[in-house]
């Protein structure tokens, strides 16, 4: 999977391996008939990772989901979804399939940190019943909905992996916006706190204070806060300086915050801060105008997390969709023709750990002192790359 140098589809893996010339059946049945547990595979990326990092340190991971284009009719799970990269004035759909992922942050040193897959699931929607089903059908279908979620699907694999790692040890999730809601915020297992995004106008509330009300009944809300885009705004807080790894080096971020509020999406017990990351400063070359990037609005479920920490932890979930452009693009993941559910659950899976392994041989060589060969890059007279192909490195 990892040597092939066409397609990823099934039949070059099998060239790829040479295989050429003898039986293919076993290939197709070890995926078809479930004799594979990519679930093994990421469970030696999260053991080594487990076991390297430091006693007190917690278990950072990201989550996000991406879509596999397919145009087969015939493909198990396909649907058709929003393209993710159609524009912001025009929702686009396309055919394919959906698959959700699991990161963990492996620290190298200067607060840098490098994903590596530790999950990889085809999370399919329910299908709709046929046109005249029945009032028992269309129970069925509601209930499959609510269980095939993806922010049901993303709560259960949480759990899972929550059990999978040691109690002492704290487990922070890092989601988007689409992950900051109800289902995942009120039901957050016991040891886990979760950082994501949040919409600007976002109604929190403070603590509640005061008598209790003539009913007899304390209110569960205090008075509404501001929105995290007021906040942005209020002259009267002042901005807070942090230095943070992004990019490729250290950038000051410029930070507002305010602890201790409360979200009807994550109830009246979940305690939460709210942060505002100001906008990031860029240029797109040297002499150009000065371009800013879009604030950021986050909230974490511990209000007591040093913000050092949440923002570096924020900024590291950048690595999952770098993981998502190399499985794709370069490892060919969802390319494989295979048609049932079994094997497109566990093929692309396993291109993924695949995936996984390699980083997780090269991070441990790393830290072990090994110098990696690369391959070097080449230029022209004039600092252009060269068109000669670079040498191959020495393995």
């Amino acid at each position: 999977m990892l040597l092939c140098p066409d397609k990823a589809t099934l039949t070059n893996l099998i060239c790829t391996a040479g295989g050429a010339q003898a039986d293919w059946s076993a290939h197709y049945r070890l995926y078809s008939k479930q004799r594979v547990e990519p679930e093994v595979l990421f469970g030696q990326v999260r053991e080594h990772l487990l076991a390297r990092l430091p006693a007190e340190a917690p278990l950072v991971v990201a989550v996000d989901d991406t879509l596999v284009r397919k145009t087969g009719t015939h493909i198990d799970g396909v649907r058709w979804r929003r393209d993710p990269l159609g524009p912001a004035f025009q929702t686009n759909l396309v055919r394919g399939q959906r698959y959700l992922q699991f990161s963990a942050a492996w620290p190298v040193d200067d607060g840098q940190a490098r994903l590596v897959p530790i999950g990889f699931w085809h999370t399919p929607g329910a299908g709709k019943p046929p046109k005249g089903a029945t009032s028992d059908q269309l129970l069925e279908y509601r209930e499959r909905s609510k269980q095939q979620q993806l922010n049901t699907r993303t709560l259960g694999h949480l759990r899972e992996l929550r059990a999978q790692v040691p109690a002492r040890r704290r487990l922070i999730l890092n989601g988007d916006g689409s992950y900051t809601n109800a289902t995942l915020l009120k039901d957050l297992p016991e040891g886990c706190v979760y950082i994501g995004r949040i919409r600007k106008d976002a109604a929190l509330h403070h603590l509640p204070v005061g008598p209790v009300a003539p009913t007899g009944r304390r209110p569960s809300y205090g008075p509404a806060a501001p929105t995290p885009e007021q906040l942005r705004q209020d002259e009267a807080v002042a901005w807070q300086t942090l230095p943070a790894y992004a990019a490729g080096r250290r950038h000051d971020f410029r930070i507002k915050t305010l602890a201790t509020v409360l979200w009807h999406k994550s109830g009246p017990a979940r305690k939460l801060r709210m942060v505002v990351i100001a906008p990031l400063a860029y240029k797109l070359r040297a002499g150009a105008r000065t371009l800013y990037r879009q604030p950021a609005y986050l909230v974490c479920t511990d209000p007591d997390l040093p913000l050092q920490e949440l923002l570096q932890y924020y900024l590291w979930r950048w690595g999952i969709e770098v993981n998502f452009r190399e499985e794709k693009q370069l490892l060919g993941a969802g390319q494989a023709q295979v048609r049932t559910a079994a094997s497109n659950k566990h093929l692309p899976a396993t291109v993924v750990a695949a995936y996984a392994l390699l980083w997780t041989a090269a991070l441990r060589s790393r830290q072990a002192g090994a110098d990696l060969a690369t391959v070097p890059r080449r230029t022209g007279d004039a600092g252009e790359p060269s068109r000669q192909p670079s040498p191959a490195p020495e393995i």
